[in-house]
């Protein structure tokens, strides 16, 4: 037994010796450790079957075997690294590095809270196709042909008559046509437009919403966007509505909060007015009604819109748009969520 003993610390010596790199030495490790192949594990083993008066002596030599095999190969994992270290490449043995969570992109996060915060109102999440139809876009939403918004300047075009969106109310004409009053509903998705600066993307999300049924005033929409914008930005935020035109409410209004950088007092994100801009709304026009076959004599409704790069900006006070669209890792990490 003494002598299998010699002759196995003898080979291992010879193998740790010729082993020069990790993959040798966890190789030699495992040929003499391992624990069902394990050549120490088979001399345990055999431990039960040696003679009674030989069994200790044995079992001394072969826990002295396993520690002097196990500090061989401890001493030679050290040699190995040294010579790697010093010669450049990178130490296999040591630890790998963490990867670096990843989170939801800006936009991403504030389209879910924008949903988050209509659902609680009991509103439906539409959606519809990115290329659309001329009467989709405009003339079902009381866009006349000369309208500036029509030109090349301003839309995309593509084959077939057909053009990408530049508003997301072309679900709101849809959902009409195939509903029936009373109608809750808001549209997410992504918009196209001719624009492009730090404050406007040729690409870009928007959010709009639409209430028809009987008895729907202004006061109801009001009410709802003040909601909305104080549960968007989590603050107690005053909403100012302006008189404006847009072909498809009537009547029309921009709708602006409180200054949520500095409370309404001014400064230079609101350009001293305590109030910053954020989309528009209204009152339905009767001829979207009478395009999708509501009767306007007995149905009234509110729409509004705003863009969805706006509130993100505006919440995490970027200043850019462009920033939003560079994937660049920096920035993107500044936003975890």
């Amino acid at each position: 037994m003494q002598s299998r003993v010699q002759g196995i610390r003898q080979r291992f010596d010879s193998d740790v010796a010729r082993a020069k790199d990790a993959a040798a030495l966890e190789e030699v490790r495992t040929r003499y450790l391992g624990r069902r192949a394990g050549i120490l594990t088979a001399l345990l083993r055999d431990l039960r079957d040696a003679p009674k008066a030989e069994r200790a002596a044995f079992g001394k030599a072969v826990n002295d075997l396993k520690a002097h095999v196990e500090a061989a190969l401890e001493a030679a994992r050290g040699k190995v690294s040294r010579a790697r270290t010093a010669a450049g490449p990178i130490d296999l043995t040591l630890p790998g590095r963490a990867q670096r969570p990843g989170t939801f992109h800006p936009i991403t996060q504030v389209r879910a809270l924008i949903e988050e915060i209509f659902l609680e109102m009991g509103y439906t999440l539409e959606t519809g196709p990115e290329i659309e139809t001329d009467f989709y876009n405009f003339e079902a939403l009381n866009i006349p042909p000369q309208h500036p918004a029509r030109d090349l300047q301003d839309t995309f075009y593509v084959e077939g008559g057909l053009l990408l969106r530049t508003h997301t109310s072309p679900v709101q004409i849809r959902t009409m046509q195939q509903r029936r009053p009373p109608i809750k509903m808001v549209a997410l998705g992504k918009v196209f437009r001719r624009d492009s600066d730090v404050t406007h993307s040729p690409v870009f999300h928007q959010v709009e919403g639409l209430v028809v049924s009987e008895g729907i005033t202004f006061a109801h929409l009001k009410g709802t966007l003040q909601h909305f914008c104080r549960r968007v930005f989590g603050k107690e935020l005053r909403l100012r509505l302006r008189p404006s035109y847009f072909p498809f409410v009537e009547p029309g209004a921009e709708y602006d909060i409180s200054c949520i950088f500095c409370g309404g007092s001014g400064c230079s994100r609101c350009k001293g007015s305590g109030f910053i801009e954020m989309g528009g709304a209204g009152m339905v026009h009767p001829a979207v009604f009478e395009k999708v076959g509501y009767d306007p004599e007995r149905y009234t409704g509110f729409a509004f819109g705003l863009g969805i790069e706006r509130i993100a900006m505006l919440k995490h006070g970027i200043d850019d748009i462009r920033l939003l669209y560079e994937n660049d890792l920096r920035f993107l990490q500044q936003f975890p969520g």
